[in-house]
């Protein structure tokens, strides 16, 4: 079974970051992306690198994975996953893009879609679900 915790802003666990995901809207469509080894979609994110921050691993994600050239972005909180004993820490973005342009990481999107909700083909579907609404929260506060 998967646990998804949602944590105030300010929170910082004891165990390292590992991912920053990026819930994204361009002209009042969420954006999706495909990972060109699989069928389902998924919010934009990923690994946080060693030599960056969460902020700083949720804008080049953000602008590889969607081709986002211009947009704001913002902090939503932290999270944790929880799946096999085991527990992983991530930080949860909101990005309005403004102006967007093409995929710079060809190697792994292999499509970028623009919906009304969620999709239902997801790549993580016991997780992304959560952080779509917690977004949806954030942004309606």
């Amino acid at each position: 079974m998967v646990r998804v915790n949602f944590y105030d802003p300010s929170f910082v666990p004891d165990d390292k970051l590992i991912y920053s995901v990026i819930t994204a809207r361009y002209r009042d469509k969420w954006i999706f992306v495909r990972h060109h080894k699989r069928k389902t979609y998924e919010i934009p994110g990923g690994h946080i690198e060693d030599d960056e921050t969460p902020f700083e691993a949720a804008k080049r994600e953000l602008i590889e994975e969607t081709g986002a050239k211009s947009f704001n972005l913002s902090y939503v909180c932290t999270y944790s996953v929880e799946k096999e004993n085991q527990t992983g820490y991530g930080r949860l973005f909101f990005a309005e893009i403004t102006e967007i342009g093409p995929v710079n990481d060809l190697s792994e999107i292999e499509e970028v879609v623009f919906l009304e909700s969620l999709p239902d083909m997801l790549t993580y579907p016991d997780i992304q679900p959560h952080l779509f609404r917690r977004v949806i929260r954030y942004i309606q506060c």
